[in-house]
C-alpha cells in the first residue's frame, strides 16, 4: 500500500471531512480514502459477512439452562475405549 501526504487543506475542508467522519463513525483516514475511491471509480471495499447463527444466544442462557446443556450432552464427552484400540 502506498501512502500519500496531502498538503494545502484548508480549515473549511478539513473540519468537512471531521464531520463526516464523525456522522459515519469511521476514521478520518478511512473516511478521506472513501471519498477518494468514489470519486474516481475506484470500489475496492471489502464485503462485510454477517453471521447470523447462534450469536442471538450469547449470554442469554440462565444457570438452569447450563446444567440442561451440560446433561442433554453427556454422552458426547465420553470416549468409547474400543474404537481407539
Amino acid at each position: 500500500m502506498k501512502t500519500l501526504s496531502l498538503r494545502g487543506i484548508d480549515e473549511a475542508l478539513a473540519e468537512n471531512l471531521k464531520k463526516t467522519a464523525k456522522k459515519t463513525g469511521t476514521s478520518l483516514n478511512k473516511t478521506v480514502l472513501e471519498i477518494l475511491r468514489k470519486s474516481v471509480g475506484v470500489n475496492s471495499k471489502k464485503r462485510e459477512v454477517v453471521y447470523h447463527d447462534l450469536d442471538d444466544l450469547a449470554g442469554t442462557w440462565t444457570e438452569s439452562d447450563w446444567e440442561q446443556f451440560k446433561r442433554a450432552t453427556k454422552q458426547f464427552r465420553a470416549i468409547d475405549k474400543d474404537m481407539w484400540k
